[in-house]
């Protein structure tokens, strides 16, 4: 993969958001995003085949097709094969695995992915709803008004239950403070602007159930993003087309792409099984193990997500996630940085987006060229993961790069 771009992450919270304002659309960012990756490729003549990864275009913007809108980026892609895909908060992750297997299987040495969601069109209220489409909708009519955060807050809740509350809020803050002071070294991060001084503090607010939910306040959520991000998928052949040297690239040595039964709710609350056999499988693909991992990319939905997370991937032990997060060893400077731009909580969480930006990071992060962000990435561990979660740990997508330089 090579040649990534991510627009900003745009929402409540950067300057130049106003939701009484109109906004760009859709092909705004598939433009930009798009643009600025053939570009870096020497031109459309050097991409064989597109992917857009989206959500919920048709109802938040009405708009469906988006394949069709890649001529929009350069007419060089008018008449070639352009598909979208869907799997609700892991459609970017799929995008990214219909060009790994488009390279795999030879039909093409270049592949235009992108990931993109324009979802600040509509009240948080009814967005709720139109999200509550990544899970079993048959539930909607039993399940919170603010239906995923109603589904994490009552996975927060048996994990309280199970192992104790209050490490585990203090937990959570600490990956919200971690998250923000990540986004705060990114210029494209929604949260880039954040100058709250006690992010702790504020992270540990109270639920206020009667307004949100029981467990979770708003600070353990991702924000509603608006935003696209691209990246190329290229055979060896396909680099050399484009004129990038390997050492502007990462190498793809192992994925996933596995899902659960949506009609049928988690057989544990306090553990994502689904990532837990992604991860596995392809850091077995991969053939090394979490231990030689630089840094990840983890799909923080909510703080609970992203502790669970920890614990799914074998990090820590069940129940003994609080501790490895409060201790330091997702922060930047620790033993596994998580989230280096700030997760779906810090830089934002463009639904369909979100995939695609997690790579866009890593090979930032294994290429050198993350800027302010960037990590330390030692020479024995030369390799950087995400994971791509959709719906309630449903369908889960892998990937684990190596740096080639």
């Amino acid at each position: 993969m090579t040649a990534g771009y991510n627009t900003i992450s745009l929402g409540t919270g950067r300057k130049e958001f106003n939701p009484k304002k109109p906004r760009s659309g859709i092909e705004h960012y598939i433009k930009e995003a798009g643009q600025a990756t053939v570009k870096s490729l020497g031109g459309a003549k050097n991409v064989d085949e597109g992917v857009i990864g989206n959500f919920m275009a048709c109802r938040f913007v009405k708009q469906a097709h988006l394949g069709a809108f890649m001529p929009i980026i350069d007419d060089g892609l008018r008449h070639k094969p352009s598909l979208r895909v869907e799997g609700a908060c892991a459609s970017g992750g799929l995008a990214l695995v219909s060009g790994i297997r488009s390279v795999l299987s030879e039909s093409a040495d270049v592949v235009l992915a992108m990931g993109v969601e324009v979802q600040n069109t509509v009240k948080a209220i009814y967005g709720a709803d139109i999200l509550a489409g990544a899970g079993w909708f048959k539930e909607r009519k039993e399940g919170h008004a603010y239906f995923f955060p109603g589904q994490f807050s009552n996975r927060a809740g048996a994990y309280f239950e199970k192992y104790g509350r209050d490490k585990t809020r203090q937990a959570f803050a600490v990956w919200f403070k971690n998250a923000i002071e990540n986004a705060r070294l990114c210029p494209t991060a929604q949260e880039y602007e954040n100058k709250v001084e006690d992010l702790i503090g504020l992270a540990l607010t109270e639920p206020n159930p009667r307004g949100f939910t029981d467990h979770l306040n708003v600070f353990d959520c991702s924000k509603v993003s608006d935003g696209a991000s691209a990246i190329a998928i290229c055979s060896e052949e396909g680099l050399a087309k484009a004129g990038i040297p390997k050492s502007e690239a990462v190498e793809v040595i192992g994925w996933a792409q596995i899902v659960e039964n949506i009609t049928e709710k988690p057989s544990d609350l306090t553990k994502l099984t689904t990532i837990e056999a992604a991860a596995k499988k392809a850091l077995e693909l991969a053939k090394i193990t979490i231990n030689d991992l630089a840094t990840i990319e983890v799909h923080d939905c909510f703080t609970v997500a992203g502790l669970l997370s920890v614990e799914a991937l074998g990090f820590a032990k069940p129940g003994e996630g609080p501790d490895f997060v409060i201790n330091g060893n997702t922060a930047r400077n620790g033993k596994i940085p998580f989230n280096t731009t700030g997760g779906l909580i810090g830089w934002g969480h463009p639904t369909g987006g979100t995939g695609v930006h997690q790579a866009v990071t890593i090979w930032e992060q294994l290429t050198g060229k993350a800027g302010a962000a960037q990590i330390n990435i030692p020479k024995d561990k030369p390799y950087g993961m995400t994971i791509n979660m959709g719906g309630d740990d449903k369908t889960v997508v892998a990937i684990v790069y190596k740096k080639t330089s």
